[in-house]
């Protein structure tokens, strides 16, 4: 295998380990000695690819967002109508690959961390400016510039509510019911 096919492998290896340990064990509680032993790999490893705990953690932060992102542009883009693209955006965050368990754990153990890493702070911000303008660009298509910024704001603060409520409750999240949130949200 080329080098910089295993190259690839072995950080897709190292990013999921990562998932499954931070949704195990925690942010806190996290060791590079475990996702290697989770990878099936030395502890060196991570040093080559990633330098470190931290940059192996933010990149797999940076994973889980990519991944949300390409599921939304795949999902969004068989939409016409800018509601349904909005359902769409709803339909994949509330998506069975969202809700595993590790992920939604995942998820939960790095926004813990944001207020105490400038890194993942800036990570966060990324994908609260895609949920954004993905929002605003919808709508606008329905309403003044104005209005569509308000709204977009507080159907992105409706669906993050709604999903870290329902996790933290231990229910899965409702597609449906964060859609119906939606429509009554809308002006």
């Amino acid at each position: 295998m080329p080098k910089v096919g295993m190259e690839k492998l072995r950080r897709r290896q190292l990013i999921e380990a990562t998932i499954k340990i931070v949704g195990e064990h925690g942010y806190a509680d996290t060791t590079i000695s475990k996702i290697a032993s989770e990878a099936g790999l030395s502890v060196g490893i991570i040093s080559h690819y990633f330098g470190g705990k931290d940059e192996l953690l933010q990149a797999t932060m940076w994973h889980l967002m990519c991944d949300l992102q390409q599921q939304m542009v795949a999902r969004r883009s068989r939409c016409d109508q800018a509601l349904d693209r909005i359902n769409a955006t709803v339909e994949v965050i509330f998506s069975a690959e969202q809700s595993d368990v590790y992920v939604v754990n995942a998820w939960l153990s790095f926004w813990a961390q944001v207020p105490f890493s400038e890194a993942l702070f800036r990570l966060q911000k990324v994908y609260e400016r895609r949920l954004l303008s993905n929002l605003r660009y919808d709508l606008s298509q329905l309403y003044d510039r104005r209005t569509s910024l308000e709204v977009a704001s507080t159907l992105a603060v409706l669906i993050d509510g709604y999903w870290l409520r329902s996790v933290l409750a231990a229910v899965d999240p409702s597609p449906a019911i964060a859609k119906d949130l939606l429509a009554k949200a809308l002006p």
